[in-house]
């Protein structure tokens, strides 16, 4: 079968175009750079040859391999060069008159059979390609930066690009090395739909003052494994940009969700863009620096001392309970595991004992380290037997009334100044602390599953949880080696408060047959380096736990935007509800 578009000409040869230039050159074909002018033109080469260079230094080619390639390039600013090209790949800036106008000229300097294709994050293609008189032969080629290493390419299809353009499109990005997920044009297409969203959340939750910049980043980082927090993939994308994604999201859609956050704009309005100008949502060394150093943010917070803990109580039986036994155990606390009987509060300890043996076994810990935590372990049958602890952390079902009358029990029993903590993912702190005498005592102390591997704890305070209370468990977590992350009350706190509407988002998307799930979850691995797509995601956790959470979420915020989709429902109601049961999104039974 013979290669499609052996001629491929680049317009604009900014970072992305003269990425892409390179890219196309190293598959053997011949490349044809177009820039503005003469002086563009000169830096746009030169930019290459660094390029180019440089990946000869970082031995990814040789010497040889990057003569070759950069045979294969001519650089020049004149448009009409673009004539000899099967496929032209526009990479101008994000502007959408700018590429009406370029997509106007290709029109009329290229043969009839020229496929076109526009670059753009956002920009509707459709409205690009109505500048032609060939829509059927425009689509979108949205590669990623840095090019080299991105695998992902989104192939954009409008209502009139012709397949079989589309399915060139996608054999030429396979050609590349690259992977090709099919998106239709709406705003975002598949990636920045999903990803922009939640980037706007997270910077409405620190405009807020919910968390901290820090404490947003470190959340999304250690709870969910992304590669960056929002906040520092704010700045690296640039703020300008993100408004420009959002705006045009919004124009489309609609939905209050997509309005970029007014801090946005603050920021755009005062030329904080990010890393590009030295300042964003951080403070870098320089401009472009990559290295953020702390500004002034105001005066420290006054340090409050915390109470003392000697001892902890450790309420349920489950995974979750028996995980954070095992936290506080290896960091030498002594450790009353209660469950609703002796024999269930046994059962967890074997279950502890396998664990750790697991540790031993792959060499994390050693035999005596073992021991030792185990032998901090006392299993208990009663509630009572928690009386002289200074923590109880409360891990049993998910559940209000259940979690409830667990703290009236244990505000019966537990000896005064002692820290109440439930581990609550989605239900409210203070509902749990209003079943207390002494609410001022309770916190959240959220860990994430298996608690031992995990790093972040969130920590949150309610309206009545003292000072230093919240003190105390920022503290402890730090001796357990946790990170904590300080949050007040309110559904979802910080992770799943972000996480979830981008997975019912996702849901949405599929919901519409806007993309496959495959593509939806190929396009978010490589195009944002995240460890799961979202449907990988969702059967993991549980279809019934994901639709609990957004239904707190919606009925927390009121945000239709928020509400369920209607999918997710279905699923559920048919008993679909992940890899526990089999099926989910996929059908994992089969495999």
């Amino acid at each position: 079968m013979e290669r499609p578009f052996p001629t491929v000409a680049v317009v604009g040869l900014g970072t992305m175009g003269a990425g892409v230039a390179v890219a196309v050159a190293k598959s053997g074909r011949r490349v044809i750079g177009i820039e503005a002018n003469e002086d563009s033109a000169a830096r746009a080469l030169a930019r290459i040859e660094e390029a180019t260079a440089h990946a000869v230094a970082r031995e990814r080619i040789t010497a040889e391999e990057r003569a070759a390639l950069l045979a294969r390039i001519s650089v020049g600013h004149a448009l009409e060069a673009a004539a000899e090209a099967d496929l032209v790949i526009e990479e101008v800036p994000e502007q959408l008159e700018l590429k009406r106008d370029v997509f106007a000229r290709l029109d009329r300097i290229c043969p009839p059979g020229t496929v076109l294709a526009t670059g753009t994050t956002a920009l509707s293609v459709t409205r690009i390609a109505a500048a032609t008189g060939r829509p059927e032969r425009v689509l979108g080629l949205h590669f990623f930066n840095p090019v080299h290493t991105m695998k992902l390419v989104e192939v954009v299809r409008t209502v009139l690009t012709g397949p079989q353009v589309a399915e060139d499109a996608a054999a030429f990005a396979r050609d590349l090395g690259k992977e090709p997920v099919a998106a239709g044009d709406r705003a975002g297409f598949v990636v920045n739909g999903l990803l922009f969203a939640y980037l706007n959340q997270a910077a409405a939750m620190y405009e807020s003052k919910y968390a901290t910049r820090e404490d947003i980043d470190a959340a999304m980082r250690l709870g969910c494994g992304l590669p960056m927090g929002p906040l520092a993939l704010l700045d690296l994308i640039g703020v300008d940009t993100a408004r420009t994604v959002l705006e045009a999201m919004y124009e489309q859609s609609r939905d209050r969700l997509h309005a970029p956050a007014p801090i946005l704009g603050q920021l755009v309005s005062a030329g904080l863009l990010g890393r590009k100008s030295g300042r964003g949502f951080y403070t870098y060394e320089a401009p472009g620096s990559s290295r953020a150093v702390d500004a002034a943010t105001g005066p420290a917070k006054a340090k409050v001392p915390g109470r003392e803990v000697h001892s902890v109580g450790v309420c349920g039986s489950g995974t979750m309970a028996t995980g954070i036994v095992e936290v506080f155990a290896k960091a030498g606390y002594r450790v009353l595991l209660a469950a609703r009987s002796l024999e269930k509060a046994e059962k967890a300890k074997a279950q502890l004992a396998k664990s750790l043996e697991r540790s031993v076994t792959k060499g994390r810990l050693t035999e005596e380290q073992r021991d030792a935590a185990l032998a901090l372990v006392t299993p208990v049958g009663q509630y009572a037997e928690l009386a002289g602890v200074d923590l109880v952390v409360e891990a049993v079902a998910e559940d209000l009334e259940v979690k409830r009358e667990l703290f009236a029990t244990l505000d019966k029993i537990v000896k005064p100044g002692a820290v109440l903590a439930t581990t609550t993912s989605s239900l409210p702190v203070i509902a749990c602390a209003s079943a207390t005498s002494r609410p001022q005592d309770v916190i959240g102390m959220h860990f994430f599953n298996p608690a031992p591997a995990m790093r972040l704890v969130e920590v949150v305070s309610t309206v009545l949880t003292a000072p230093d209370v919240t003190a105390t468990v920022l503290e402890l977590c730090t001796k357990v080696r946790k990170h904590p992350v300080e949050c007040g009350d309110r559904a979802g706190f910080i992770v799943n408060a972000l996480l979830f509407p981008y997975l019912n988002d996702a849901v949405r998307m599929l919901q519409e047959h806007y993309a496959t799930v495959d593509d939806i979850d190929t396009a978010m691995k490589l195009g944002c380096g995240y460890p799961m797509g979202p449907f990988e995601l969702l059967d993991v956790v549980g279809l019934d736990v994901s639709l609990t959470i957004e239904k707190v979420l919606h009925q927390e915020f009121r945000e239709p935007g928020l509400a369920a989709a209607p999918l997710l429902e279905h699923l559920v109601a048919a008993g679909c509800l992940g890899r526990k049961t089999g099926r989910g999104f996929r059908d994992h039974a089969r495999r």
